[in-house]
């Protein structure tokens, strides 16, 4: 042993006797001295060991020999009651730390919590392990510290007698804290640490359960909390599982017999209802929001119907049929809905894998390919529209980043699919306004342009395909898109509400979807003499030329002039075609009214 070693052992040894004979003795104020002079010890070793001024080994040796000498220490037959629950009080937290120098370190840091476990309070150990967990400071923020307090905490669950439902509810919230920081960027998935620090999250659910089963299945608030925590973790789980999904599937499949076990289901899960059931029972009676701390709730409920989708594994854990999930979606379109709403928290996260996104897409499409086509034109199942439309809207806003950031080409062309199968669920008179409003909340040239383009799709296929003498027959109620409003999307863009012509180059594509657009319903109205849009009003064509098309007309030369660019040449060859021949349109039509 070395002089430093052996001056460890004495001043340690010197610092436990100091507790034992102050704790015995009932002098309280020596007692908080005694021992707070050996917490300063341990943490003068975890410190001087992470400033690495000392030898590696050494200083790994001289951690375990000082975790070694406090827990047989501690389990002294001989030693006072009172001095363990003294010790118990601050000692976690001082060797969780040293728990980070080595494996066997972890391994002794790990006996001696558990020991504070088997002999003291449990009611006691919940809130000092949740201490210890809550003021860890940045040097010991990893997955060595944690897992043995989290390991701890799972034990202590399972030996509550009086109002663990209680306890728990107030362990959970640092229980997520501490996974939610660690997980958002683990140092190496592989490693054994992150592992075990996962499957102590599981542990954890799994005290939970025990604890339900003592009581008889008969707290369902236990049972809902139990249910909350499984999907809070499956969502954190989820964001570090990278691109190899499969072998995360026996993980997943122990999360799902939980839910099963809390009689969670995946209709109820997919669609919400499960969920906001669970929040709502176990908020009852608190003033704070309490749920804060459960920020991937949907996100968990989708993932786990998502793991259900693709894996075989996860399919064993219940017996409901995914097959009859998807004909009750298909069949009610409000719970489509809901369920678009569910899985808008998978396309919208920046932290899961894009695995799983493109499974979420394949689910949709999967529920979506199986709506008859008049389906949403059943009026038994009475629909408040509003109150859906926000969930819609953010929905298709979530899908529209999976079209535009993917870099599978393949999962951005069946997201693109899934927008419009989206789009075409909602009734033709919101459509509209679901569109303009993306338009409108969109900053990307690409993606309003292939909104436009979605409008003209629309406008295309409900324009009436009639005979002249059949004209005067079709109610403008039935042709929301030809409206007096159509021609908003195009203003939108050549006459942005910020003033002055749109930007160029960068806005290219989405003023030539606008000229497009504009150019088709120009068209469409004069050769069907019609006038539904009001395009072809004098006002309004003197609008256009005066207030979109001229000041378009200098910019797009001015550009062109000063960028000797050849892309951007290129790029403004079709735009200014485009552009001339709606200058071409308007003035004909200015003629023919003249």
């Amino acid at each position: 042993m070395s002089a430093a070693e052996n001056l460890n052992s004495l001043r340690l040894q010197q610092a436990l006797a100091s507790c034992s004979q102050s704790i015995t003795n009932g002098d309280f104020k020596q007692s908080q001295e005694s021992i707070s002079e050996l917490v300063h010890l341990l943490d003068s070793v975890s410190d001087f060991i992470s400033s690495g001024t000392e030898d590696e080994e050494e200083s790994e040796k001289s951690a375990f020999e000082v975790l070694s000498e406090i827990y047989c220490y501690l389990i002294s037959p001989s030693l006072d009651q009172a001095i363990t629950d003294a010790l118990a009080f601050e000692l976690p937290k001082a060797v969780a730390k040293l728990a980070c120098v080595s494996t066997r370190c972890f391994e002794n840091a790990e006996r001696i919590i558990y020991h504070f476990v088997e002999i003291c309070s449990p009611r006691d150990m919940v809130s000092i392990l949740c201490e210890a967990m809550t003021s860890s400071t940045d040097n010991f923020n990893n997955s060595f510290y944690f897992t043995p307090l989290l390991g701890a905490l799972a034990k202590v669950f399972e030996a509550l007698k009086r109002r663990p439902f209680e306890q728990v509810k107030a362990a959970l919230p640092v229980v997520l804290k501490v996974l939610d920081t660690i997980l958002k960027d683990p140092e190496e998935e592989e490693d054994t640490a992150f592992m075990d620090l996962l499957n102590k999250s599981i542990l954890i659910a799994s005290s939970i359960k025990a604890i339900c089963i003592k009581l008889d299945h008969k707290d369902e608030k236990l049972l809902a909390l139990l249910g909350l925590y499984v999907l809070q973790i499956t969502a954190l789980i989820s964001n570090s599982v990278g691109s190899e999904t499969s072998r995360w599937s026996p993980m997943m499949l122990q999360l799902s017999h939980f839910l099963h076990y809390c009689d969670f289901t995946y209709l109820g899960l997919i669609t919400g209802h499960e969920v906001s059931t669970a929040i709502d029972l176990i908020s009852q009676g608190d003033e704070d929001d309490y749920t804060s701390c459960f920020s991937y709730l949907q996100c968990g409920a989708a993932i786990t119907v998502l793991w259900r989708y693709v894996s075989d594994e996860v399919s064993d854990t219940s017996k409901e049929d995914l097959d009859e999930v998807k004909v009750k979606l298909c069949t009610s379109q409000t719970k489509r809905w809901e369920a678009i709403g569910i899985l808008k928290h998978v396309f919208a996260s920046y932290n899961l894998p894009w695995t799983l996104k493109r499974h979420a897409i394949d689910f949709l499409f999967y529920i979506m390919e199986g709506i008859e086509i008049d389906s949403h034109k059943d009026h038994d199942e009475p629909l408040d529209y509003p109150v859906y439309m926000p969930s819609l809207y953010a929905a298709l806003q979530a899908i529209q980043m999976v079209i535009v950031y993917a870099s599978d080409p393949l999962i951005r062309k069946k997201a693109f699919e899934i927008f419009k199968m989206v789009v075409a669920d909602i009734p033709g008179s919101l459509r509209f306004d679901i569109l303009m409003a993306l338009i409108k909340n969109s900053e990307l040239s690409s993606m309003i342009a292939i909104l436009l383009g979605c409008v003209k799709e629309e406008m295309y296929n409900e324009y009436p395909k009639k005979d002249a003498k059949e004209e005067n027959k079709i109610p403008q109620s039935t042709l929301p898109f030809w409206t007096v409003t159509a021609l908003d999307c195009v203003e939108f863009v050549l006459k942005p509400p910020h003033g002055g012509p749109p930007f160029l180059p960068e806005f290219t594509d989405a003023v030539l979807a606008a000229l497009n657009l504009y150019r088709f319903i120009l068209i469409t109205e004069s050769s069907g003499k019609t006038n539904y849009t009001q395009v072809l009003l004098k006002n309004n064509l003197e609008k256009v030329y005066k207030e979109w098309l001229e000041p378009l007309r200098t910019l797009v030369s001015v550009v062109a002039k000063a960028d000797n660019d050849q892309l951007t040449t290129c790029a403004f060859n079709p735009l200014e075609f485009v552009l001339y021949r709606c200058i071409e349109l308007v003035e004909e039509n200015l003629k023919h009214i003249t």
